[in-house]
């Protein structure tokens, strides 16, 4: 059988065909054996359906079981897996659908019309369905493909995926993670975080996502571990499984949440090895709050979709709340000045960059704007970061404007360009502020137009209700006669930022 560089060491860690991968929420379970048959299966089919090695397989879907399995078959088929956040409008979808240009594009059901029209008109050549119990047309037609399949040959700098991310323009940018990419990340974290097959973890996030595939869902495959895989966080559910989980990997919201809760005690926890917080920022107050309610640190870390995990909080070792730990195994990292390039010693403030097996290759058809991401092979990230005395790296803020919501990445200037064109604004400014709930909210900042009247905080999130996806929408609207501006005309977000960095605190 030809190697498959992600998938053969994906294969080898089964630690039997038997042994339960997926435990859901109707009680029943999957096995390896069941999730590794569908992936032949589904592998088979793509290549029927004319997907070849280096295709794009373009997935908007709820998550189910049969959609790990999907991406493991787009794996083995040498194709490359583009998963969609299904919060994503249709007009949303078309961007992606242009610029990837995906010999596939699988769906829910019930968007199968729209799909098709879509595709016809941007020459994608295939559509199939699959909804969140697993069911649609792409099952049904795999049904009738061979139980095993021949495993494309790729290398460790094949592609893999990608992910899109809204970085520092408008355009969303299609990031390209390799086979090395992905397994030499998710082996750092399951030798850092000690995963082993007796691990069982609570899987609640997306499956669109670098955390919940490509960290959660990585290393338990790696590690022949199992999961609780659940289609949403329910916090009461996720105390009552974990006396019988090890695990749970989760964004700043679903610690917020279990706060508040009154079965969140040490009893609960007591079966619990690791709790894991990331794609967005940890107020140092939930960190504190859970450690005195369950005895247990949260682990922070730091990553991004180019990078997926750079750092982490150590395993043993003080777990020290704002800061997101050391460098992985094979990832290095310095502080360097923004305006020079030139490195920083620790405790200065400057632009965290990284290099390692885990920096993406490049984004996807923007040579020009892959080689202004580097500098000197490092990867330039945009955060602002400094390493303290310990070694510690601590995230104080980022060069680029973009807002890390819910674990979601949003550049405002898609926001702004529809709140300009609402009847009655003149300018706006959107930024991202401190949220207990998704480490930062969207917010809006208008100066109204001369005369208009009318124009409220209701009415402009009402006009922007089916323009963005949810997350992408501000959370408040605020009302001035003018922006904050510097010599040259530039906006200051810097101040409206502080003016409103304590909204969401003032009425949590």
């Amino acid at each position: 059988m030809s190697q498959n560089h992600l998938f053969a060491a994906i294969r080898s860690a089964v630690p039997s065909p038997g042994k339960k991968l997926a435990l859901l929420a109707d009680g029943s379970s999957v096995s390896y054996g069941e999730v590794l048959t569908l992936s032949a299966r589904l592998a088979g089919l793509l290549v029927a359906r004319g997907v070849r090695p280096g295709d794009r397989v373009a997935v908007q879907v709820e998550k189910s079981w049969p959609c790990l399995a999907l991406y493991l078959a787009t794996v083995r088929a040498g194709a490359v897996y583009l998963p969609l956040n299904t919060a994503y409008t249709l007009n949303e979808v078309r961007y992606f659908l242009g610029d990837a240009e995906p010999a596939l594009f699988v769906c829910r059901p019930e968007n199968a019309v729209e799909a098709r029209v879509l595709a016809a008109e941007l020459g994608v050549p295939c559509v199939e369905t699959l909804d969140a119990e697993g069911s649609g047309s792409l099952t049904d037609a795999a049904a009738a493909f061979p139980p095993d399949f021949d495993d494309v040959a790729c290398g460790p700098d094949d592609l893999a995926a990608i992910l899109y991310t809204s970085g520092t323009t408008g355009r969303a940018k299609g990031a390209m993670l390799s086979h090395g990419n992905l397994l030499s990340n998710a082996r750092a974290l399951k030798e850092c975080w000690r995963f082993t097959e007796a691990d069982v973890l609570i899987h609640a996030l997306p499956l669109f996502h670098t955390h919940g595939l490509f960290v959660a869902v990585n290393i338990v495959l790696l590690s022949g571990a199992s999961m609780f895989f659940r289609a949403k966080f329910d916090p009461r559910e996720a105390i009552a499984l974990m006396d019988r989980a090890t695990c749970l990997m989760g964004v700043p919201t679903f610690y917020t949440r279990l706060l508040d809760q009154p079965g969140l005690t040490p009893a609960a926890t007591a079966h619990m090895r690791l709790f894991v917080s990331g794609s967005a920022p940890l107020l140092e107050e939930t960190h504190r709050a859970f450690r005195e309610r369950t005895s247990h640190a949260i682990l922070e870390r730091y990553g991004m979709t180019e990078t997926c995990m750079n750092t982490s909080n150590p395993y043993e070792g003080e777990r020290i709340a704002g800061t997101v730990g050391f460098p992985l195994p094979g990832v290095t990292l310095r502080i360097t000045d923004p305006g020079t390039g030139a490195a920083l010693p620790h405790g200065e403030i400057g632009m965290v960059e990284v290099k390692g097996p885990n920096v993406t290759k490049g984004y996807w058809r923007m040579p020009e704007k892959t080689a202004s991401e580097f500098h000197d092979g490092f990867f330039v990230t945009g955060d602002l970061g400094m390493i303290d005395a310990r070694g510690y790296l601590n995230i104080v803020g980022r060069g680029k404007d973009l807002v890390i919501t819910g674990g979601f990445n949003v550049y405002p200037k898609e926001i702004e360009g529809e709140i300009d064109a609402i009847d009655g604004v003149a300018e706006s400014a959107v930024i991202g502020v401190p949220h207990p709930d998704f480490g930062e909210g969207v917010t809006a900042v208008i100066v109204p137009a001369k005369g208009a009247g009318g124009l409220t905080e209701q009415a402009v999130l009402q006009a922007l209700e089916g323009r963005l996806a949810k997350f992408k929408q501000p959370k408040r609207v605020f009302f001035v006669e003018e922006l904050p501006r510097n010599t040259m005309g530039k906006v200051q977000k810097n101040i409206l930022r502080d003016s409103y960095k304590d909204i969401y605190r003032r009425s949590a």
